[in-house]
């Protein structure tokens, strides 16, 4: 089973930056596309940025500009740096991965992979 476990929540004050990190562990074979999410109580996850193999980046509308999203495969992390925060970027973090795995026989397949989230509040 592969974990995902992030790290770097916190209470952060409004226009100052941000970092958060993800590393994957457990039977890793492959990571393919990762990303960042995020979500509040009464709205649903929302998109921050994903990242893939070929390190190909998008971002959510809200976070363009401001928010950069990294990986380094040789730790099986990915980083979210978070620039000019904003209390609407409030949210539970929850860090995502698509990894290749061992198949249910002898094969393999890919596999959608979430971790348990990092708070962040931004207060101004």
């Amino acid at each position: 089973q592969v974990q995902l476990v992030e790290s770097g929540g916190g209470l952060v004050q409004a226009g100052n930056s941000h970092r958060l990190s993800c590393t994957a562990s457990g039977m890793v074979f492959r990571l393919n596309t990762m990303g960042w999410y995020r979500q509040v109580p009464g709205k649903d996850r929302e998109l921050v940025a994903t990242i893939t193999e070929s390190r190909m980046s998008q971002y959510g509308d809200s976070v363009k500009g401001r928010f950069i999203i990294s990986r380094d495969d040789a730790n099986n992390s990915v980083y979210l740096q978070m620039n000019d925060l904003k209390p609407d970027d409030t949210g539970n973090y929850t860090c995502y991965a698509n990894a290749l795995g061992l198949g249910s026989g002898a094969g393999f397949r890919t596999v959608d992979h979430w971790g348990k989230g990092t708070l962040v509040t931004v207060s101004s």
